[in-house]
């Protein structure tokens, strides 16, 4: 898939179709967090609900299929009861080279402000339902892990995801986007940091990958990025193009992708290549609300 090009902002919000709404039309209700998948012309989605906080928060993932890339049927939902968490972030949905389904779960640790990755695996989808969760990414009392995006390079596994320093309780919103590897999905060896925010500019604050194409030398990613500790939730998207060194350089014309309704919250961008050409993106925006929905665009290249 080539990098991606910035959308005119017209087509790609007024020609997005909603996927999904939130429950409760109000700012801390939000129905996101995608993670896509097409696997033998069936679009698979993951996805997360969340109430405000004081009302719930993440409180569960749930896994739909669709024909057409938009109207999808919930599948597989599982609580943060399951996991003992206090909340659920956003689920990454894998589908594996022998044929085998996976979600990696985003849980918080209740009382704190520390988070972990737990993993559902089963042969099918609907199979994900009665799996036992197993840690994957443990983190520290150091640092919060959560958010993995995963991809296979025909060789080894890949992972990304948002690593939170925990030594000031104040500000645990700062993130950095790790790179782990691994020869199974399962055990995991971190490699370095990927990506971290510009000093001075939009994503100083904070940036996490939301989805990776692999290219070889022309890989990238779109990352969900933050100025502020006051933009925690409202993250806009940038564009990174890796480097010679494997890690990753963000583009500094971002960001690529907002909403138009204030704070302009556009982020957990996800890209399905389609096989006739073109892509279908599937992202979670701010509505007029403040709400958040799961939209979904068509894109020609």
């Amino acid at each position: 898939m080539p990098l991606p090009q910035p959308p005119q902002p017209g087509p790609f919000w007024s020609e997005a179709q909603v996927v999904l709404e939130p429950e409760d039309p109000r700012p801390g209700s939000w129905a996101g967090g995608p993670s896509a998948q097409l696997v033998d012309g069936v679009f698979w989605l993951a996805y997360r609900l969340r109430r405000p906080v004081g009302e719930g928060r993440g409180f569960a993932n749930v896994v739909a299929r669709s024909d057409d890339g938009v109207r999808f049927e919930p599948v597989v939902a599982v609580g943060k009861d399951a996991f003992g968490a206090e909340s659920l972030e956003r689920p990454a949905l894998v589908h594996t080279p022998d044929g085998r389904w996976r979600l990696y779960v985003s849980c918080a640790t209740p009382g704190t402000k520390h988070w972990r990755v737990d993993l559902l695996e089963a042969g099918t989808v609907a199979g994900l339902a009665t799996a036992s969760p197993r840690t994957v990414l443990p983190g520290s009392a150091a640092a919060a892990v959560k958010d993995p995006v995963l991809r296979h390079d025909g060789d080894r596994w890949h992972l990304w995801a948002s690593v939170h320093p925990l030594d000031d309780p104040d500000a645990t919103d700062r993130m950095t986007t790790e790179h782990a590897t691994s020869p199974d999905g399962v055990d995991w060896t971190w490699q370095g940091t990927a990506l971290a925010g510009t000093p001075g500019s939009w994503d100083v604050r904070g940036v996490r990958f939301a989805t990776v194409v692999l290219d070889g030398d022309r890989s990238w990613a779109l990352y969900d990025g933050r100025a502020t500790a006051g933009e925690n939730w409202e993250e806009r998207t940038g564009l990174a193009v890796r480097d010679g060194a494997g890690f990753f350089t963000a583009d500094p014309a971002g960001p690529l992708l907002q909403s138009p309704h204030p704070p302009g919250g556009l982020r957990y961008a996800d890209v399905v290549a389609l096989p006739g050409g073109g892509a279908r993106w599937y992202y979670e925006a701010t509505r007029p609300d403040g709400a958040h929905e799961l939209r979904t665009v068509l894109l020609p290249h």
